[in-house]
């Protein structure tokens, strides 16, 4: 079955008869954004350089989570194709996957965590991490990457469905959906000691480390009825990705400078650990959070975590600015901008 019949197959490079893992797209807009600030480090101002140190060694620790998969998938010897650092786009939101894997039998969405502490995931769902500071152990909740991935997969799904050429056609990918994609949380980390007892099952499924991932793919793949796909289909569901993936073009560098130096540096990390933990995201996301309550929506429909990321790696100064944020068009910016430049603007002035 075609997984994209309105798809036409591209003319690309690829290997005559599939045999191992084939990295269709390998690079990664943290290597990038690494390498970027390494450049920026050496001129940058005294007052930054601790910041900017800071991101580039929480993203050099993102980027060896993700080495961890990278290493096991291409050790694992089998016909799959990998897409690495996937960044999708529709109807003003945005979404960034590790790694798509193309098997004969499904496309698994790979959510790759490399934390810090260990983590309790409780009867509810949620992630609780622990961390020692100064012999003094704390506690703190994180967001799920569960939630995280189910984003990135109700976003395929509708990338999907727009993109089928009749109702028979569209009808018949939603409802072999859930079997053509699955999704899986890989911890990158070796150390982290992680307790799901009290998880749901549906959870515990979910969550896997980096060791484990190769036989888990081999696990479902065996454990699947359906028809495998060609090597055709494989790669024509490849070549469709690679069509919808966008560059990161936020420049992250008002994250460091005020000034005029921000045309010094094009992009700085996007790193889930350093975001959370600066003021003006928390602040960001109580007014998302108090604003949905009063609107009677998910936090979501206000802005989505990604251009939460972008608000704070941005730190508009104007409506105008903030317009060029992804998924701030004229209406959001109508209801919420004046609210979030006086946030960004009093994280400036503290």
């Amino acid at each position: 079955m075609g997984v994209f019949d309105s798809i036409k197959e591209m003319v690309t490079q690829k290997p005559v008869g599939l045999k191992k893992p084939d990295f269709y797209k390998a690079d990664s807009d943290s290597k990038k954004q690494l390498e970027r600030l390494q450049q920026l480090y050496a001129t940058a101002p005294d007052r930054v350089k601790p910041q900017i140190e800071r991101d580039m060694k929480l993203l050099a620790y993102g980027i060896a989570g993700e080495d961890n998969v990278a290493f096991e998938l291409n050790n694992s010897y089998l016909p799959i194709i990998v897409l690495h650092d996937l960044r999708l786009e529709h109807e003003g939101l945005s979404v960034q996957i590790d790694y798509l894997i193309i098997t004969t039998k499904f496309c698994l969405v790979v959510e790759c965590k490399n934390l810090f502490g260990n983590l309790e995931v409780n009867s509810r769902g949620e992630f609780i991490r622990e961390l020692e500071f100064n012999g003094r152990r704390k506690k703190e909740g994180i967001y799920s990457p569960i939630t995280q991935n189910v984003r990135h997969m109700e976003m395929i799904k509708k990338i999907g469905s727009a993109n089928q050429k009749n109702f028979v056609s569209r009808t018949t990918f939603e409802k072999y959906f859930e079997k053509s994609y699955q999704s899986v949380i890989v911890l990158a980390n070796p150390k982290t000691v992680i307790n799901v007892k009290n998880a749901t099952k549906a959870i515990k499924d979910q969550i896997i480390r980096s060791d484990q991932l190769i036989a888990h793919i081999k696990n479902r793949i065996r454990e699947s009825k359906d028809l495998a796909w060609s090597e055709k289909e494989m790669y024509q569901i490849a070549d469709f990705f690679m069509s919808l993936h966008k560059e990161n073009t936020v420049d992250y560098a008002k994250k460091y400078f005020q000034e005029d130096n921000a045309e010094q540096a094009e992009e700085t990390p996007q790193v889930e650990l350093a975001v959370e933990e600066v003021p003006l995201y928390q602040e960001l996301k109580r007014y998302r959070y108090e604003t949905s309550k009063v609107e009677g929506v998910k936090p979501y429909h206000i802005y989505s975590n990604a251009q939460l990321d972008a608000l704070v790696a941005g730190m508009p100064r104007s409506l105008d600015e903030l317009r060029k944020i992804s998924g701030f068009g004229e209406v959001k910016c109508a209801k919420y901008g004046t609210a979030i430049i006086a946030l960004v603007q009093r994280y400036r002035a503290g």
